[in-house]
């Protein structure tokens, strides 16, 4: 390996440090007093004490460190060197027989020199630390959490020219006074601001882990006084070259979703190198899955999706982020059998995972049930009768938590889709049907959050439709995961629920968005309008009827429930002769007696 000019001259000065040690070993062993005779020894074994150690440090890869950001790990690589390099300095001198050369020299020798090239390492780092801190160019920032969560803030903190830590707020009392590498807790974290005050800094860094309480207490705190919160990125975000220092905290950092386990190895054996086909792939779910599915090495990726638009935005995203996979984008529509039956026989997918759907409650509640009806449970009968036919392993159909004793058309449309997928799995003894159910995503389109972010953005007020209103709430990517996971776990015909967590107050996620933004409830209003058509106040996981089992997957659940299979020829020719505008209330009649537990408000 050829070695640069600077690492040269850090190998010379090593090695002259190593003979500093050795002269300092012997004047240690002869009290300052160095007869010629020893000397001479000395003098002798400078040839073979300097291969041994340059052995020894070559053999560690010491050459290899860079002392501006030395630390623990270098420290124990360098004590390694020098080991060796004791070992085989000791050994060639002894090998040599060099008479009266006292033994303890070989010894004192490499602890010296432990200390002196560790000395000269940490002292180095300490004079660029301190230039480059000298240079105040750094913007001062106070870290959120306790003294564990601030070291690794710092850790990762350290070198960054854009931020210097200043100060931390730790939610501890007892560390309060105390200091981590020079940075002092100045207070507890519900005195931020005051902390922020006394540090003369506008950004606060929140350590603490997603969904903790501290995160909460800072976004509550920080927006009357105009203060920037950070956080830092996700595990996924440390990949990306331009995302490597702290981000603006998030709603989903405040909502506390722990990561998904995945079976990564069943995955990859079910999606690597397979044909994929996804429906809705355009859309919020739908595209997840497909970066997700792309993750695994999908060998082809089909995308379907009505919308022109979504397509080419998703074409373009996959060229962009998976040069190397073979994509296919075609804009179709569910409703139509025979183009759905055509792209399916082209490419024979392995697994086919049903997206498309209708989900806008209040829309799809008047004048539009019949096409919820068509896309919902004529979409899904085609998709599942088309991933029968052309042998696909799998089909995952995406339902919704509004399907349990639903009372919308939107939720009664998804709970009759669920019921065609297990009258399908009937009569394809090869395919795997399973239907996975979850509550609200966070930022899919149409959900509450993007109005949320358009109503502040226009000044308010921010429109919950009541008080008291809850919601599950998930993100964009824990769906997606937990959706390949339950298609890799499920037996067909079963209805795999999700694990949402804890409800949400909608009224406490507009606060949340609001103190995000950096504003108060005082600059932009909350307004409450009344429960919207169809609207329930809680969102249920499970029918009355239905009871769960357990999987190995913590976050996922079997529902079970004896609810009879419909007639498929006969929902099927229902709704084709419904007609382009049947009356809303003749469509509810039908539903009611297609979805027993369908109560319309």
């Amino acid at each position: 390996m050829r070695l640069s000019r600077n690492t040269l001259v850090l190998v010379a000065v090593d090695l002259a440090l190593v003979l500093v040690a050795g002269w300092v070993a012997f004047w240690l062993r002869f009290n300052f007093d160095i007869p010629g005779e020893f000397d001479r020894l000395a003098r002798h074994s400078i040839p073979w004490t300097l291969a041994g150690y340059a052995t020894g440090l070559s053999l560690a890869r010491v050459y290899r460190q860079v002392w501006s950001y030395i630390g623990l790990p270098e420290l124990r690589q360098l004590a390694v060197g020098i080991l060796l390099g004791g070992l085989l300095s000791a050994a060639a001198i002894l090998m040599l027989r060099m008479q009266n050369f006292p033994r303890s020299v070989l010894l004192l020798q490499p602890l010296i020199a432990l200390v002196l090239l560790g000395a000269a390492r940490a002292g180095w780092r300490t004079f660029i630390e301190r230039r480059t801190l000298g240079r105040g160019i750094g913007r001062r920032l106070v870290i959120v959490g306790s003294l564990q969560d601030a070291a690794d803030a710092l850790r990762a903190l350290k070198g960054s020219h854009q931020w210097e830590p200043v100060a931390i707020a730790s939610p501890v009392a007892s560390e309060v006074g105390r200091s981590i590498q020079n940075v002092r807790v100045l207070g507890q974290s519900e005195s931020l601001i005051d902390v922020c005050e006394m540090a003369q800094a506008d950004a606060a860094l929140v350590a603490s882990p997603p969904g903790s309480p501290e995160r909460h207490e800072a976004l509550m705190n920080a927006a009357g006084a105009r203060l920037t919160l950070l956080t830092m990125p996700r595990p996924n975000e440390w990949l990306k070259t331009d995302s490597p220092g702290p981000r603006k905290i998030e709603l989903e950092d405040l909502l506390g979703r722990s990561p998904v386990q995945l079976d990564t190895a069943q995955l990859a054996d079910l999606f690597s190198g397979q044909t994929v086909m996804v429906t809705g792939a355009g859309g919020s779910i739908g595209s997840e899955l497909c970066r997700q599915v792309a993750r695994f090495g999908v060998g082809r990726l089909v995308c379907v999706d009505v919308s022109e638009y979504a397509v080419y935005r998703l074409e373009q995203e996959m060229r962009d982020s998976h040069p190397q996979m073979h994509g296919l984008y075609y804009t179709a529509n569910v409703r139509e059998l025979d183009r759905l039956r055509a792209i399916a026989d082209k490419h024979k997918p392995t697994v086919i995972l049903h997206a498309a759907a209708y989900k806008h409650v209040p829309l799809m509640e008047e004048l539009n049930e019949i096409e919820a009806l068509r896309t919902n449970v004529i979409g899904t009968l085609n998709a599942a009768r088309v991933a029968g036919e052309c042998g696909a392993r799998r089909f995952v159909m995406i339902s919704t938590d509004k399907a349990v004793n639903p009372t919308n058309v939107m939720g009664a449309s998804k709970r009759l889709a669920e019921l065609m997928v297990q009258a399908v799995a009937a009569q394809f003894d090869r395919t795997q049907y399973v239907s996975v159910r979850f509550g609200n995503v966070l930022g899919s389109s149409g959900s509450v959050v993007p109005l949320f972010t358009s109503q502040i953005a226009r000044g308010g007020p921010v429109t919950v439709t009541h008080p008291d209103i809850v919601r599950y709430f998930m993100t964009i990517p824990e769906a997606a995961q937990l959706v390949l996971q339950a298609g890799l776990m499920g037996s067909s015909g079963q209805i795999f629920v999700l694990d949402m967590g804890e409800p949400v107050k909608i009224v406490e996620l507009a606060r949340m968005l609001i103190r995000l933004s950096g504003r108060t409830e005082q600059e932009v209003p909350i307004a409450y309008t009344g429960l919207r058509p169809g609207e329930k106040l809680y969102e249920e996981l499970l029918a009355d009827d239905e009871t769960t089992e357990p999987t190995p997957h913590p976050k996922l659940r079997v529902a079970k429930n004896s609810t009879s299979l419909p007639d498929v020829a006969g929902v099927t020719q229902w709704i084709n002769e419904a007609g382009p505008f049947p009356a809303g209330g003749a469509v509810r009649d039908w539903l009611r007696s297609q979805v027993p537990e369908y109560t319309p408000r």
